[in-house]
């Protein structure tokens, strides 16, 4: 198979094919310094730009990226993999980011008075300056625009590293917000290797980072902007509970298991991954949620029926593998799937293991991929214990006709979000992070808005 990447190129590789399907040069070092200077030179009129300007340029790109639906989720399907359907999903929300941050910016940032018994007292917030993101391959776009929206809408620029598997998505994201209007210079792509992001920290141009990504990339990330000095928002794994109580409604919650385990092919930090459900209903939940996922269609994403394509890259596929083989050998049980699809390309079955405890791979480490593990508990305090034993703390949920004990329950989860009968998404007007080894700091509504603003204390006698 030829090599992923060239020596100074990066390759788009196809994941439903194993096959090289574009190749995109690198910057030089020179051209990623102008563009870091046209970002600082930027910022001074887009800063000054009024919240109206600034909005005129985000509807226009709502629009923009509705006119080009098909055309940019044919793209993320073809570089990460992602269901065909899912793809045009995720381009409808970047448009639906747009448009919430276009109208309620302005209210997000609305100077606050608070009485001191002076004149005027109150805090303004104010924008900060070139703001970098470190991106990941499996939302290509909506995680760059939860990102840039608040982000720039604040009256911040954007510099993208995004990763390395979707350089087609970085370039045409860049390209977007200069077909919309936006001046150049205002968002912008670098297409260079992570061992540069280092030294994009590093420069003064760059005035604070967010990262979407790995436990390992926001160690990294966090230990360069702290020797700078520089402030950075984290959103790293997760490895989400879903609580299933007797009362559970089951047939809604099953549905709720589907899609919120196997959406995107498992390749979500927010995905469903380890189940605790109490023993009284442990069989038909299980029996019904393996009906379902031995039911789902693999194939090729581009395809309009397919649900499960394939994992992103041959290395993760292998992880996934080894996941699989190592808790099976500690006791964990197949109830389906288990193995690799025995096709071209990095396919593996959509998977449900049970009888999993802690100590096992696939209850201890975040799986990024359709595979599922289910532990049967005695009692819904056994199942918090559980799902508090971990080190991520993203996001939870929690099934059951008794919203009040839910309520009570959600209290006890270590998350930087819990859904009651409901999975975990991300949504514009609610706050997105978590806590413990997922990260800090807070993406979307108005605590993701004044992550990258300057809360100035204006104070007159």
């Amino acid at each position: 198979m030829t090599s992923r990447r060239g020596h100074s190129n990066l390759n788009a590789t196809n994941p439903s094919t194993g096959e090289v399907i574009a190749e995109y040069p690198l910057l030089e070092p020179q051209e990623v310094f102008q563009r870091l200077r046209k970002s600082a030179e930027a910022f001074e009129g887009w800063s000054s730009t009024s919240f109206s300007g600034r909005a005129k340029c985000f509807k226009r790109l709502a629009k923009l990226l509705k006119s080009r639906e098909d055309k940019y989720a044919a793209l993320i399907t073809q570089e990460m993999g992602k269901p065909i359907t899912q793809s045009r999903a995720e381009i409808q929300k970047c448009a639906w980011g747009c448009e919430h941050f276009a109208e309620n910016s302005e209210r997000y940032l609305e100077p606050e008075v608070i009485d001191t018994g002076s004149s005027y007292s109150g805090v303004v917030f104010e924008p900060l300056g070139a703001i970098l993101a470190v991106m990941p391959w499996n939302f290509p776009f909506w995680q760059v625009f939860r990102f840039a929206a608040p982000t720039l809408m604040a009256g911040n620029v954007g510099l993208l590293k995004h990763a390395s598997d979707v350089p087609g998505c970085s370039l045409a994201i860049h390209d977007a917000f200069l077909d919309a209007g936006f001046p150049d210079g205002v968002f912008q792509s670098l297409l260079v290797r992570n061992s540069a992001v280092k030294d994009l920290i590093k420069h003064p141009a760059v005035k604070a980072v967010s990262l979407t990504g790995s436990e390992r990339a926001g160690r990294v990330v966090a230990s360069e902007a702290g020797a700078a000095i520089k402030k950075c928002v984290l959103e790293l794994g997760g490895s989400d509970p879903f609580i299933v109580l007797d009362d559970a409604d089951l047939e809604k919650t099953i549905d709720g298991a589907v899609t919120g385990r196997m959406q995107n092919t498992g390749q979500s930090c927010i995905a469903a991954k380890r189940f605790f459900v109490t023993k009284k209903i442990s069989k038909s939940f299980i029996d019904g949620f393996a009906k379902r996922v031995k039911a789902m269609r693999v194939g090729d994403p581009m395809d309009e029926d397919t649900e499960i394509g394939p994992i992103v890259r041959e290395d993760l596929l292998d992880e996934l593998d080894a996941i699989v083989k190592a808790s099976v050998e500690r006791g964990a049980e197949v109830v389906c799937g288990g193995k690799r699809v025995d096709r071209k390309g990095f396919y593996f079955e959509p998977t449900i293991l049970a009888k999993v405890e802690p100590g096992m791979e696939v209850f201890d480490e975040e799986t990024f991929g359709p595979i599922a593990s289910v532990t049967v508990v005695r009692s819904a305090d056994e199942a918090v214990a559980l799902a508090n034993q971990t080190r991520f703390g993203l996001g939870a949920s929690i099934w059951t006709q008794n919203v009040n004990e839910a309520k009570l329950l959600a209290g006890r989860i270590d998350a930087g979000s819990v859904f009651i009968n409901g999975i975990v998404k991300s949504d514009p007007r609610l706050p997105f992070g978590g806590i413990k080894a997922s990260g800090y700091g807070r993406e979307l509504s108005v605590a993701g808005i004044r992550e990258f603003a300057n809360a100035k204390t204006l104070w007159i006698a």
